[in-house]
């Protein structure tokens, strides 16, 4: 099973970490289970993070993102693959 990585940063340190089981495609489910734990608001997920999250496999919310004041500089979340299958970077210069 693949997990979700939550990480809430301030001053460019790690202050809290969980990772949350979570299948590709459930990413805001598991992101509120993860806030949750945390004891975090749910950051408001837009367009940009679901464009960065697709592409990345990573996303990160700034203070902007919530609706209630948070006491960090930002919350980033990774997806983080079990399955063992390596991803293919289609970009002709990595090939080698």
């Amino acid at each position: 099973m693949s997990r979700l990585w939550v990480r809430i940063m301030k001053d460019h340190k790690i202050r809290e970490d969980i990772a949350v089981p979570c299948a590709w495609g459930e990413q805001e489910q598991a992101l509120r289970q993860a806030a949750a734990a945390l004891e975090a608001p749910v950051p408001l997920w837009l367009g940009k993070h679901q464009r960065e999250f697709e592409s990345f496999r990573h996303t990160v919310f700034l203070p902007d993102h919530f609706v209630e004041a948070v006491d960090f500089h930002r919350m980033e979340i990774e997806y983080l693959d079990d399955s063992g299958k390596k991803r293919r970077n289609s970009d002709p210069r990595n090939q080698f």
